[in-house]
């Protein structure tokens, strides 16, 4: 019988292909059941993805990184104001952890790998740089959160306007309804989790496997498939050009990168 590790390329790609037709359908009418398909969906992906390019071992690592620190920084910006701003979680993300609806944290874990990829493909043409010295750990992780921010552009004014799911506390934060203390919220947070993520390699390098260059692929095109849903659905109707070309030029950068990594292998 075949370890379950063999099967890691085929479970994500079906995770892939179900998170985009999920991402698809919630063009024509958002629900709260269909937000938390998709995010659980993309959880899927991205972990079957971490595991397959890094090795299980390391993608457990980032996983349990991303949802407890992604999780912290919710809890605290939701009951204390930190981070983020002053808010409060509706009911439309669905059930909740503490003050955090639970889909949250996983998107955080999510949104650092796909980051943490396209970062790697972007500076050094490969999905991950091994286990790098601190300052290259430092400044790869700084590249990485930019693009997870870049990502928040366009989404945190779409949850606060369309679909409702916090309410923020200073209504004009000077960002289409969000503060522009979210920057540093989203900065860093995000620099937080892949940093510790990065620094746990330094021990434990990732897995040194070949890997198929399409595998490779698959957080861009998670990334590329939330950039469309923004240039497409973006909500105010202005941050759908903000999308397109905050998250259009780290993508198309990857997707070079990514090009020239798979005509070496």
């Amino acid at each position: 019988m075949k370890p379950p590790t063999n099967h890691l390329p085929r479970i994500t790609l079906a995770l892939l292909g179900a998170f985009l037709a999920v991402l698809a359908v919630r063009s024509f009418g958002e629900t709260t059941a269909l937000l938390m398909v998709s995010s659980v969906l993309m959880f899927g992906c991205c972990l079957a993805s971490a595991s397959h390019l890094l090795g299980v071992g390391p993608a457990l690592r980032f996983a349990a990184i991303g949802v407890t620190l992604g999780w912290m920084a919710e809890q605290l910006g939701a009951t204390q104001g930190w981070f983020f701003g002053s808010y409060t979680y509706t009911e439309v993300l669905g059930p909740r952890i503490g003050a955090v609806p639970f889909i949250i944290p996983l998107m955080w874990f999510a949104l650092c790998y796909v980051a943490y990829v396209i970062a790697n493909l972007i500076v050094w043409q490969a999905p991950t740089d091994g286990a790098p010295p601190m300052r290259q750990t430092v400044v790869m992780s700084f590249i990485a959160a930019m693009i997870v921010t870049a990502y928040d552009l366009g989404a945190d004014p779409y949850m606060v306007f369309t679909l409702k799911a916090w309410i923020m506390t200073k209504t004009d934060g000077g960002w289409f309804g969000e503060t522009l203390q979210g920057f540093v919220g989203w900065m860093t947070v995000s620099f937080v989790i892949i940093f510790c993520f990065r620094a746990t390699l330094r021990r434990h390098p990732p897995a040194t496997a070949a890997v198929s260059p399409t595998h490779a692929l698959v957080p861009l095109f998670i990334y590329g498939g939330s950039m469309a849903f923004q240039a497409v659905q973006g909500s105010p109707i202005e941050t759908r050009t903000i999308a397109l070309f905050a998250m259009g030029l780290p993508l198309l950068t990857a997707v070079c990168g990514w090009n020239r990594w798979k005509a070496a292998a």
